[in-house]
């Protein structure tokens, strides 16, 4: 019997945390089901096209894992799909009350759910999405925080501003 797991985010954009997650997670299931989720609160830099590119790009098209999009709650999408483990990151102590409360109300909605959470290598732990999205804003150096492909995207979403001389 396969052991597949879920790892589900927005991945707006996937940065090197994500995919180092994603790489090590193969080291204890067969496959990975990377859910690129839609969240109606926000709004995305990428289309979820884009997303599922760029995260199918940066694992090298690893035959092991699988990128979808899906809408609506993951314990729908890990009934769908036969998955019976969910991987979470946690980068910081604040993320774990969050997570918590998450694993808690999916293994509600599906007892046979577990989750499993992982903690980031040392060198991607600061990293996080949003701030990549606030660098790439500002015209930051992307280096190390994203796959080349993301941080030519990341340049084309938001230009360089020349600063206007007073």
């Amino acid at each position: 019997m396969s052991r597949t797991a879920i790892y589900a985010g927005s991945f707006d954009p996937i940065t090197r945390g994500h995919e180092d997650l994603m790489r090590r997670s193969l080291g204890f299931v067969d496959q990975l089901l990377v859910a690129v989720a839609t969240n109606p609160s926000k709004q995305p830099v990428f289309t979820v096209a884009e997303r599922v590119a760029y995260i199918t790009e940066a694992l090298d098209g690893d035959p092991r894992v699988h990128v979808r999009h899906f809408d609506g709650l993951l314990v729908d999408f890990a009934r769908e799909t036969g998955a019976h483990l969910l991987i979470r990151g946690l980068r910081a102590v604040s993320d774990f009350e969050y997570e918590y409360q998450m694993a808690l109300m999916n293994r509600h909605l599906h007892p046979g759910l577990e989750t499993v959470f992982m903690v980031p290598s040392l060198d991607t732990t600061y990293i996080s999405a949003s701030l990549v999205r606030e660098v790439a804003r500002f015209g930051g150096d992307l280096t190390g925080l994203v796959h080349p492909r993301v941080e030519a995207a990341l340049h084309h979403k938001f230009p360089r501003v020349a600063p206007t001389s007073a």
